[in-house]
């Protein structure tokens, strides 16, 4: 009662880790929870929460993203938390069932969806609402996710869309649900280190596939649809969206020089150009220049601009390199004029000598 009292948050924190160790030795005990105990328990859990410090509420997530005995309610609100605060309740609560997330799919931010996507053995109802929603980012996630219940056709129209999303392709054709059928479709769009990958593993003839290779290249450079293609989502609309999610990101302080990294391992190179340019200031014009240009040391020059560490340049050029077809070019020679541009001078200096270069590219 003491600490019920206070408004110390340590107190707060202490009560809640009390309730929450009876709680799990009730559980550990297997004496079942009598309704108006666990309707008190919802009560005070939320009471608490709803004061609790962001510190405090992370903590609590992570304590409770795997106790089945957690109020339905407060892990709901968890859930709807910040991202960082909600990530371990959308990954492993068994509290969230099918229309929770379902529903968090609508209300929630696009990074809460990317991490629903993520969930391990996700259901074919859950499955079939990322699917109708389209969000690329979101059927990238999900096609990596190898234990969600996608169906064939779903796995059928991942496939269509890898056509337009690029990060759709390499987990597609590591999927173990993939047919010989969708490979030899998704074939025709991937670079050569994933058509080996799908030739070995489906005994594909390369030969036979060389054809609709060249017919799909040369609709491309002509401006033109293959026969039976669908329209390709605009360019333009991909980019609102990614936008929009760096611009939320950043409002929520949460856009930081790391996050680059972690959508480069997520095989999103559009939204890095993006969150590079808006941590830099910069056009995505200018970011898109420099990484289709022979000169990796411009790419050196923005990411100096906004903090990144040279340790960690060689990783990020590397993941742009097999995301962009190689580019940017000019080698190991390149990468390693590309370690001038983290020279002694200040980020400030690092975004003006980018916006000069890249301008004459």
């Amino acid at each position: 009662m003491n600490l019920a009292r206070s408004r110390d948050p340590g107190d707060r924190e202490r009560l809640l880790s009390g309730i929450i160790e009876l709680c799990e030795a009730g559980q550990a005990a297997g004496a079942p929870t009598d309704p108006d105990v666990q309707r008190l328990l919802d009560s005070i859990f939320m009471t608490l929460v709803v004061e609790a410090e962001r510190d405090i509420r992370q903590r609590l997530s992570e304590r409770l993203a795997d106790a089945p005995w957690a109020p339905s309610a407060l892990i709901n609100i968890l859930a709807l938390d910040e991202i960082e605060i909600a990530r371990p309740i959308i990954a492993r609560s068994p509290v969230l069932q099918d229309h929770d997330l379902i529903r968090l799919m609508v209300q929630a931010t696009l990074e809460h969806q990317i991490e629903i996507a993520r969930r391990p053995r996700l259901s074919a109802s859950v499955v079939e609402a990322i699917l109708a929603r389209d969000e690329p980012a979101v059927l990238t996630a999900m096609a990596s996710n190898e234990t969600a219940e996608i169906s064939a056709d779903g796995l059928r129209r991942l496939v269509g869309r890898a056509k337009d999303v690029v990060a759709l392709r390499s987990p597609l054709a590591r999927h173990p649900l993939l047919s010989s059928e969708l490979a030899e479709q998704l074939y025709l769009w991937v670079g050569r280190a994933l058509r080996e990958a799908l030739t070995t593993r489906f005994h594909l003839d390369p030969e036979t596939l060389a054809d609709a290779v060249g017919e799909t290249l040369r609709a491309a450079h002509q401006g033109e649809k293959p026969a039976n293609e669908s329209d390709l989502e605009p360019d333009d609309e991909r980019e609102d969206m990614e936008r929009s999610l760096v611009e939320k990101l950043d409002a929520a302080g949460q856009l930081r020089p790391g996050y680059l990294l972690r959508v480069l391992r997520e095989g999103r190179l559009p939204l890095f150009v993006v969150a590079l340019a808006r941590l830099g200031q910069f056009d995505s014009g200018q970011i898109r220049r420099a990484i289709d240009s022979n000169r990796p040391e411009l790419l050196a020059l923005a990411c100096s601009a906004v903090g990144i560490d040279r340790s960690v340049f060689p990783t990020i050029l590397d993941h742009v390199r097999q995301l962009n077809g190689g580019r940017p070019g000019g080698g190991d020679e390149g990468a390693r004029r590309a370690g001038s541009a983290f020279g002694p001078f200040t980020p400030d200096i690092a975004g003006m000598a980018f916006r000069q270069a890249v301008s004459a590219v």
